[in-house]
């Protein structure tokens, strides 16, 4: 007999009622927007008149969760990258440098004396004095590979070592550049998020391309220039023993030592050892603060390592004078005056509020390992996104009104039931999106456009069912029911299949094909809800309350 039970027609309509009350909030996209963006502002930095009243724009027990525009949409800036991986290779070998000089230097006796020469990128080459001692001195230092951590590289070690006349050379193993390469690409990859998601920006598309490379698309920047700026500050902070102070700019550094500007002194130039003390990457905390004298300034905390290292440093050196290095500037050069135990401190620098601001901010974020030389950069103005938005909006409208005058002309009142199931399904549609927070782009529009196509497809062959039945004189609540039955396993297996087509787009693509995915698989899961459910439902509540002899389809 056909019906439904008072629990399956709750959730039906629960479900509805809960997906267009998501789908809501996008039909005052503008107004929600201004409530979020106040909200955010409340909770970073206190409550004013003006915030309140833009929050109070949109009510506060209403969801506000409203489906992202993407850079084809909204405007915003495109990048390509890429990034220099074998700039962290020279900083590996500086890395290892004073933990094989220690290790030679207990050799001396055998080795003799060591010094660090000039080389490559990527390679460290070291001259001993006593090139009969070689063999003793390459096993030294391949005492102190370590094990290459990847599936590629079991067996590996990180480095290759070999000795050419009286120099030890050292370089990255094959499998530990490989890795390096990988590790390089994730950490700016996490890097550059942190730093565009500092500044509130609205799903930015950040994922690699290539061995390489990496695409940058941020909605809603002013430009390709901003961007740039914002990511492409390496931001590298290190501290530094200092040496001396020369006022030549052209002055040759000794071996194992390098010459940086001073920020604050035009002309100054402070010679510095080579290798830090601790890393930027030791950082775990970094905000904006005022010295004591009421200048911005930035304070900053290590983890437990650059905690220990700056800890012992400063013990040691009571009274000397120590660097704090910013992208290749000395940016401070205090006398350590104390024991710095905790590993906190502050940064001191002729500083505007914004620049001590924005300074905190990158440190925060972490600095990126390597350069990255940007090989496409485009600018995207919001009025090309406003003409997508309003052709989305009319391509949408005539296939929309297309198939409701097809489907009503075709199937009369099961037509119209069809198309309320069609709007309903739309609607759905929306609120999933907002619901998990994608992002929707032009090929995303056409994923919509093309599922308002097929979302009639399972009510062609539930209604072509139904006409069979009754062909048999069959009753109309007998010949409803053997459709709607009959018809599942078709229903399925088409949308099943294309399912599994968005889902291998989703999982093989990338960018405007992952949008055309998700919204083309949300569409096939709302068409199914809609066409088995919701539809069955109607027409079981009109059949109840009319309960005619007859009907046509």
């Amino acid at each position: 007999m056909l019906k439904i039970e008072l629990w399956k027609r709750v959730v039906i309509w629960g479900l509805v009622a809960l997906g267009l009350l998501y789908a809501l909030p996008n039909l005052f996209y503008g107004r929600v927007e201004v409530h979020n963006d106040a909200l955010t502002a409340i909770e970073a930095g206190g409550e004013s008149p003006d915030l309140a009243a833009q929050r109070d724009l949109w009510p506060s027990w209403l969801p506000s969760r409203l489906v992202n525009l993407g850079l084809d949409l909204r405007g915003g800036a495109h990048l390509l990258a890429e990034v220099r991986v074998e700039d962290v290779y020279g900083d590996r070998m500086d890395g290892y440098w004073p933990e094989i000089r220690d290790a030679l230097r207990a050799e001396r006796e055998t080795v003799g004396t060591i010094r660090r020469q000039p080389a490559p990128n990527g390679e460290l080459r070291i001259r001993i004095s006593r090139p009969e001692g070689m063999a003793r001195a390459l096993e030294v230092v391949r005492s102190l590979a370590r094990p290459v951590v990847s599936l590629t590289g079991v067996g590996a070690s990180d480095i290759e070592v070999r000795g050419e006349g009286d120099t030890i050379i050292v370089r990255l193993s094959e499998a530990e550049r490989q890795l390096t390469d990988d590790r390089t690409i994730q950490q700016s990859l996490e890097i550059i998020r942190r730093r565009v998601d500092e500044v509130g920006t609205r799903e930015p598309t950040i994922q690699r391309q290539g061995a390489r490379r990496i695409l940058i698309q941020v909605p809603g920047i002013g430009s390709a220039a901003e961007l740039k700026e914002l990511i492409g500050t390496t931001a590298r902070l290190t501290f530094h023993p200092v040496i001396g102070r020369v006022s030549e700019p052209g002055a040759q550094p000794g071996p194992g030592q390098v010459i940086y500007p001073s920020l604050d002194e035009p002309g100054v130039y402070y010679v510095l050892e080579k290798t830090p003390v601790v890393r930027g990457e030791d950082l775990v905390d970094a905000q904006p603060s005022f010295d004591q004298n009421g200048r911005p300034a930035v304070n900053f905390r290590f983890n437990p390592t650059g905690a220990r290292k700056f800890g012992d440093y400063t013990a040691e050196n009571i009274g000397n004078p120590f660097a704090i290095v910013l992208d290749g500037e000395v940016i401070s050069a205090p006398v350590i005056q104390s024991h710095i135990p905790g590993g906190s401190g502050i940064i001191t620098g002729n500083f505007t509020v914004e620049e001590s601001t924005n300074l905190a901010v990158l440190l925060r974020a972490g600095a990126l390992p390597a350069e990255m030389v940007f090989l496409e950069e485009r600018t995207i103005g919001p009025e090309l996104g406003a003409d997508s938005i309003e052709a989305g909006k009319i391509a949408s409208m005539v296939a929309g009104v297309a198939v409701l005058v097809f489907m009503a002309l075709s199937y009369g009142w099961f037509g119209i039931v069809a198309n309320i199931a069609l709007l309903i399904n739309v609607g759905l549609i929306f609120g999933l999106l907002s619901l998990i927070g994608a992002t929707l782009t032009l090929p995303g529009i056409a994923g919509i456009v093309l599922t308002i196509g097929m979302a009639v497809d399972a009510n062609v062959l539930v209604f072509e069912r139904i006409r069979e039945e009754l062909k048999t004189a069959k009753g109309p609540a007998r010949a409803i029911e053997l459709g709607y039955e009959k018809a599942l396993s078709a229903i399925l297996d088409a949308n099943v299949t294309t399912l599994i087509t968005a889902v291998i787009l989703f999982i093989m693509g990338s960018g405007p094909v992952r949008g055309f995915a998700v919204t083309l698989g949300l569409g096939i899961i709302t068409s199914v809800f809609t066409a088995i459910f919701v539809t069955r439902l109607i027409i079981v509540m009109w059949f109840e309350r009319r309960r005619p002899k007859t009907i046509e389809v």
